[in-house]
């Protein structure tokens, strides 16, 4: 008998809600992409879904797994053989010369084991769980798949805008720049403060040429993605999307049924269990039937005369009664296989509850984080303009009103950088409820 699985048993109490979060809605958001309402992101998903390479490889394995099935399964049927032969036969005989003559020769043979202990069903039943895993692991693949393709998008956005406020400070720098300079000329300036602002001035462009080279990697791992050559070439992207408002997270023991990866760790379980059984059946006797027969003669039209052919039937049984040790080896095997299946479908389901609960925590982190940044944002600005009419008043030195300027691009930065993160937590949270897409 096989062992009762049941996907609830994870080694771990299931909570009838989820920790983090709001009170359970009992459903979860089908097609997430369109929650961000953005034709260029989806379009990019669509082309990745039809034209990636790895995507394709996985169709592959779920092609190749059902093939498989079908092999494994192919032992419960008769197998029939027929063979179809011409000899040319020459005899030699002293002092007569010789004779030459040709026999056409049609045999066939059938053999059948009657899986009377249904060793050859569970075997192939293992082969069909399989199938059905590399079918779950195709449609995780396919929504990590959508999941990397928008991250990459807020990403790219994210550098886009970064390199923007890079160039925005290299502006503003400038005009101080020149500010200093026309002091300096006017005797007014140390030498001193001139080299220091050329130097923030200098390291504002190295950051600008940083941020153009993130642009152009992301827009590479992006162009692979899609499936095509990674020309690097420029993609409309420029402003990060509106996080959406907040999604249904459903019941925690529906997650379960949810996630390919946890279905996909399921169906090897059971595929498991089912070797486990087929290998305890090799001790049973085995009932085979096997016939063969055909014809031979000199000529072809003999071939086809039921009078002309010879055939036979056998019955057979086979036991098993001493091999070695290698059914037994082979039962220690199999059940050593499926106690590893079962922690890992444990660890799985487990991992599973951790990303969700995991993402809807960081959400209400970064939301509070990208709340307190934008704060830092304007303080920001206001203490930069502030810098720049006390510096004219000789009211601060060079170093206060270059720092306000590094305070502010570096505000800005951390301001969009987590406002991206948001996003592609979101993202995270999507993936690990296991929507589709």
């Amino acid at each position: 008998m096989l062992p009762q699985r049941h996907m609830q048993e994870v080694g771990a109490k299931i909570p009838d809600q989820w920790a983090e979060g709001e009170a359970p809605i009992q459903s979860v958001p089908t097609q997430w992409l369109e929650t961000f309402g953005d034709p260029q992101l989806s379009h990019l998903v669509e082309s990745a879904l039809a034209n990636n390479y790895e995507l394709k490889a996985a169709a592959a394995r779920v092609d190749a797994a059902i093939a498989q099935a079908r092999i494994d399964g192919s032992g419960r049927w008769p197998q029939f053989f027929f063979t179809a032969d011409h000899e040319q036969i020459q005899i030699r005989e002293a002092g007569f010369g010789s004779s030459r003559f040709g026999v056409f020769e049609a045999l066939f043979g059938l053999s059948w084991e009657l899986d009377v202990w249904g060793r050859i069903r569970d075997f192939q039943q293992a082969a069909v769980q399989e199938a059905d895993a590399s079918k779950a692991d195709y449609y995780g693949a396919r929504l990590s798949l959508a999941a990397r393709v928008a991250q990459s998008y807020f990403e790219l956005a994210e550098a886009k805008l970064q390199a923007a406020v890079v160039e925005q400070s290299i502006k503003d720098r400038t005009i101080i720049v020149n500010l200093v300079r026309g002091r300096f000329q006017r005797g007014l300036e140390r030498g001193l403060d001139l080299r220091l602002a050329l130097t923030d001035l200098a390291n504002a462009e190295a950051q600008l040429k940083q941020a153009r080279n993130r642009i152009q990697t992301i827009t590479r791992q992006l162009e692979i993605l899609l499936g095509r050559y990674p020309a690097g070439n420029e993609m409309s992207v420029s402003a990060l999307l509106q996080l959406p408002a907040g999604i249904a997270a459903g019941l925690p023991s529906e997650l379960l049924e949810r996630r390919p990866d946890v279905v996909a760790a399921f169906d090897r379980l059971q595929a498991a269990d089912f070797r486990t059984a087929s290998s305890k059946k090799l001790r049973l006797p085995r009932i085979t039937l096997t016939a063969s027969g055909g014809t031979r003669s000199s000529e072809l039209a003999e071939l086809i005369d039921p009078k002309a052919a010879a055939w036979n039937v056998f019955a057979g049984l086979m036991q098993p009664l001493f091999t070695g040790g290698r059914i037994q080896g082979e039962i220690f095997r199999s059940q050593a296989r499926a106690e590893e299946m079962l922690n890992f479908y444990k660890n799985t389901a487990l991992n599973a509850f951790r990303e969700v609960e995991q993402a809807l925590a960081a959400e209400e982190w970064l939301r509070q984080e990208e709340a307190s940044l934008k704060k830092a944002v304007e303080q920001t600005e206001s203490s930069r303009r502030l810098a720049v009419y006390s510096y004219r008043n000789n009211l601060i030195d060079i170093l206060t009103l270059l720092d306000s300027y590094r305070s502010t691009l570096n505000a800005q930065s951390a301001h969009l950088s987590v406002s991206r993160q948001l996003l592609s937590n979101r993202i995270n949270l999507y993936l690990a409820l296991g929507g589709n897409v």
